[in-house]
């Protein structure tokens, strides 16, 4: 076996991204603490060429050495806006017209596998801080909850390892035909 070149794999360039059709998908970072997750949540935003990223409070945003890091440019391919409040960011979203999941362990969540997203709505999924996930009043604001189902002894996985599982998994249900 022979490793594909970029070339081989006929990737675009970050301008033609920009302006082609995407996944009606909006990542929301909620004080996400490491540089290098909200870099690896970049470059996973850009596999699946979702809409944009919202990087909210204590989040990092580009221009950023330690984005780049891991986002190898995709931060210059990927829309993205700050909000100081992840709150506002999640009300913005909503009267835009998306339908706003937590990722996040709470009551009455839906198993990722179980999700089955509504045609032609879009959506916006939140992921929280390292530490102590999405905040309660965000959680609370949340048109529903999705959850990664586990099976060993941790309860939780690192922030961009859930982003790239839940982000994989919507792209798949909700790709516009011309992605495919």
């Amino acid at each position: 076996m022979r490793k594909l070149t970029v070339e081989d794999l006929h990737r675009i360039d970050a301008a033609t991204f920009r302006t082609a059709p995407k996944v009606p998908l909006v990542v929301v970072l909620d004080n996400i603490r490491s540089l290098h997750n909200v870099g690896a949540m970049f470059r996973t935003a850009d596999a699946f060429r979702l809409e944009r990223l919202v990087l909210c409070g204590i989040t990092a945003t580009p221009p950023s050495v330690e984005i780049h890091k891991t986002a190898l440019g995709a931060e210059d391919s990927v829309a993205w806006t700050y909000a100081a409040d992840t709150l506002d960011a999640v009300r913005r979203l909503r009267a835009e017209g998306y339908l706003i999941a937590a990722v996040e362990q709470v009551e009455g969540s839906v198993s990722l596998d179980r999700f089955t997203p509504e045609p032609g709505r879009r959506y916006a999924i939140i992921l929280g801080n390292e530490v102590k996930g999405v905040r309660q009043d965000v959680v609370d604001a949340a048109d529903m909850a999705i959850e990664i189902p586990q099976y060993g002894t941790k309860h939780s996985l690192n922030v961009s390892v859930s982003a790239g599982i839940v982000m994989w998994h919507l792209a798949r249900l909700l790709s516009l035909p011309s992605l495919l």
